[in-house]
């Protein structure tokens, strides 16, 4: 007789981007520091880089709540009201190198210093290699400051798991935090993923978050 599949009950657990969730590292220190310094920027316009994962969009949170800012994805850019995007005098502009409105864009960055504004581009690479065609446009970009975040280190992948397990009200010892540290992408997006799954599987089999069950569905060292 087969028995059913206990279903795990998908309940959400909504990431926090406030301040005192960002945990800080040698991969992020110089951004954030950065961000914080925020008005007092060499220009009015910072591009943001970094691989995906890597909290980029933590970081901008954090400026859009110290700025004001509103956030568009530069998907929409092309279709947004950019004069009203700016009425509050910041803008984050979020995956910046993806699907470029290059007109919109160039049209957005004098509209930033005709109004005394202030805007964060968030992407993956800086704006120097998005292969853009307009003359006006590349110039701008190729002179935009840019701060990088890189991949978090061992360290504060290992943080950053932790708190994403005791987000969840679960408490792990540090030989599961130490298994999936050397088993998963180096990315906050992977730690997340991980967090998640063992979450779900623990919760399906009605037992605890542990090494063996990491093992069992990462695969067996």
């Amino acid at each position: 007789m087969n028995v059913p599949r206990q279903l795990a009950l998908a309940l959400p657990h909504a990431e926090s981007f406030a301040r005192d969730d960002f945990l800080t590292g040698t991969s992020n220190a110089d951004a954030l520091a950065t961000i914080e310094r925020w008005p007092d920027w060499a220009d009015r316009v910072l591009a943001l880089t970094g691989p995906e994962g890597a909290g980029k969009s933590h970081l901008a949170a954090i400026w859009a709540e110290k700025a004001g800012a509103r956030r568009v994805s530069a998907r929409a850019l092309g279709e947004t009201d950019l004069l009203g995007s700016l009425a509050t005098g910041a803008l984050v502009v979020e995956d910046a190198s993806a699907e470029l409105d290059e007109r919109a864009l160039f049209h957005l960055l004098n509209l930033v210093r005709e109004e005394d504004g202030y805007l964060l581009l968030t992407a993956r690479s800086a704006p120097a290699t998005w292969g853009v065609a307009l003359p006006d446009l590349v110039s701008r970009l190729r002179a935009l400051p840019v701060v990088t975040v890189s991949a978090p280190d061992d360290a504060l992948l290992r943080a950053v798991m932790v708190k994403l397990f005791a987000d969840r009200q679960l408490s792990v010892d540090e030989s599961l935090i130490a298994y999936l540290a050397t088993r998963i992408e180096r990315s906050f997006a992977a730690a997340r993923e991980a967090v998640a799954q063992l979450d779900r599987e623990a919760l399906r089999q009605k037992r605890g978050v542990t090494r063996a069950l990491a093992a069992a569905l990462l695969g067996a060292s």
